[in-house]
């Protein structure tokens, strides 16, 4: 069975089904090209990134203050390539400079991608939405109360409730039959247990993303400039007891440089929300990190920081196919194990992988440009794509039937760095992860991956396994295909540490590089420097729960409440 080339695909539709897809864009008054702004602005809060955490951020502060919001990528709304579920993969595919996503290869080998587009990540994902856990929100010391507010404000526009189908329901029902209870039902939170989680999707199949959290913004306190790539921050550094953020440089698609200063006032502020990537990147680029690296660089030394771009994580994924011999549904990250030695269990599943009918395009799988190929990059030669593509042709649509279940786990221990590799904020840095440096990290993968076999071997599973196919033979499946770029063993179906290891994939939450305690302080103002916070991703020191988007989504809120309130207290305060 050549079910080898069908692996990618799943996981294509698991990590990217259904862009950003809304039927009409919102009536954003205050969105426009960066082409169209002034060579000089000013305003009270200046936003680097319109993501997952920008957007509601800038949704927040515009209710009192006049905001910019600065977004490298373009509109999620109105593309094809995004907004249409037929063309999931596409959007992954395109490798042009205004891609959506934009791709990127850890030193690790592992295949991964950035989002470059309004609403960032949320735009990219499968879709799952589930809260952090209390203790998460009480060990990093956040107020419990305006977190679940904040979460409620989230929720009100972009989570719902999943339908869950056969396949779905088979690997939850396998899920408690291997002991992992007890069931929880339905619910955002992150409890113990399995559980059906939220969605970001609609019942519609329409996907709700952070940019639709732009709808509370004020109209007339919020500018949003799009393809707007920032390539410095201001300082002040003279007269001043220590280095002043006041503003910043940006080019816009045509390459015209544009400045963006602060008003007077000792509260506004410079606001990195570019990502676990791009915020590091940016305050490297604009003089802030390990002083060595930046002069390397010819880099003007703002502020000697040796601890940015440090702390990188990814947390490891590890996925089994397991081919079905009934049809299965469509379904994305539904359901989830949440186990008490630190793995998460989920499943998706599919059957038509290409999104069209006839198959064409082989959407994530394509040998042409999927970032799972099933040809490895360096042999991606006109002949040897014609070869897969013609090999793909001639198979069975049952060889495009099935699903697979994965592991992830929490954390994680082990952590890598970040590095540029030039000046040009539009160009990748170096990232390291450095997975499974920890042996803990190796072992909860282990565990996920056991509780991954007992679930195939479920009663409750029967139905969507072929009964001749042995769990090595569908490890030894799993490994054949080139899902990264790191050599295999012969010995994966027989070591689970070595499956672990040699078909280590992301699952896109990475974070770190500006993390609480080494680059900001709780407030997540940057240590050393004044007027400048970073609010993001990169500022976890564990990823939280089981899916971190609900959580970007929730600081961003969050943090808006709270530098508004701080601030209309001591704005009351001086008046008085």
């Amino acid at each position: 069975m050549e079910f080898g080339l069908i692996i990618a695909a799943l996981l294509g539709i698991f990590l990217f089904h259904g862009f950003c897809s809304s039927e009409k864009a919102p009536n954003y008054s205050f969105m426009h090209q960066a082409t169209t702004a002034p060579d000089v602005s000013h305003y009270d809060y200046i936003i680097i990134g319109g993501g997952t955490a920008g957007c509601p951020l800038a949704a927040t502060l515009s209710q009192n203050y006049s905001v910019l919001l600065l977004e490298r990528g373009g509109s999620p709304y109105g593309n094809p390539n995004i907004t249409l579920l037929s063309k999931f993969g596409s959007a992954l595919s395109d490798l042009s400079p205004n891609s959506p996503s934009q791709r990127f290869i850890s030193e690790d080998g592992v295949i991964n991608a950035r989002a470059r587009v309004l609403g960032g990540a949320s735009c990219l994902n499968a879709g799952f939405y589930s809260r952090a856990g209390t203790k998460y929100v009480s060990r990093v010391g956040w107020d419990g109360k305006l977190v679940n507010e904040s979460y409620v404000w989230v929720e009100n526009k972009v989570a719902f409730q999943p339908p869950v189908q056969q396949w779905q329901s088979a690997v939850r029902d396998g899920l408690v039959e291997s002991g992992v209870v007890p069931y929880n039902g339905f619910t955002y939170d992150h409890i113990n247990g399995t559980k059906v989680g939220g969605t970001i999707f609609d019942k519609d199949g329409h996907r709700h993303t952070a940019a639709d959290l732009l709808e509370y913004a004020n109209p007339s306190g919020i500018t949003l400039l799009l393809h707007a790539s920032v390539h410095k921050i201001l300082f002040r550094t003279r007269g001043v007891s220590r280095p002043v953020a006041r503003g910043v440089i940006f080019r816009d698609a045509l390459g015209k440089k544009h400045k963006a200063y602060l008003r007077s006032g000792e509260m506004n502020e410079v606001i990195v929300s570019a990502g676990a990537l791009g915020s590091p990147q940016m305050l490297m680029l604009s003089g802030v990190g390990p002083s060595e690296q930046l002069k390397a660089h010819n880099i003007t030394v703002v502020l000697d920081q040796p601890n940015v771009g440090q702390g990188m994580m990814d947390n490891p994924m590890n996925a089994i196919f397991v081919p079905s011999p009934v049809p299965v549904e469509v379904s994305l990250i539904q359901v989830v194990g949440i186990t008490p030695f630190g793995s998460y269990i989920e499943a998706a599943s599919g059957e038509n992988f290409s999104g069209q009918t006839p198959r064409s395009d082989y959407g994530m799988l394509s040998p042409k440009i999927g970032q799972l190929s099933t040809v490895p990059p360096k042999q991606r030669t006109p002949e040897a794509l014609d070869k897969a593509i013609n090999s793909m042709s001639a198979l069975d649509d049952a060889a495009f039937r099935g699903g697979f279940i994965l592991e992830k786990i929490m954390g994680p221990l082990s952590t890598g760095h970040l590095e540029l590799r030039t000046r040009n904020p539009n160009d990748n840095p170096s990232v390291t992860f450095n997975y499974f440096k920890q042996p803990e990290d190796l072992e909860r993968c282990v565990n996920g991956l056991k509780v991954i076999e007992k679930i195939i071997e479920s009663k409750s599973f029967s139905k969507f396994k072929y009964d001749t196919l042995s769990l090595p033979a569908l490890l030894n499946l799993t490994a054949s295909a080139p899902v990264n770029l790191l050599p295999r063993h012969d010995n994966d179906s027989v070591s689970l540490e070595q499956f672990c290891k040699d078909t280590v994939m992301t699952i896109w939450h990475y974070h770190g590089g500006c993390q609480v305690g080494q680059v900001v302080d709780q407030d997540y103002k940057v240590l050393g420097v004044d007027n400048l916070r970073v609010i993001d991703g990169s500022t976890f020191n564990y990823s939280p729960g089981t899916n971190p988007q609900a959580t970007v989504m929730m600081l961003g809120r969050y943090m808006g409440v709270r530098i508004l309130t701080e601030r209309l207290a001591k704005e009351k305060s001086q008046i008085n």
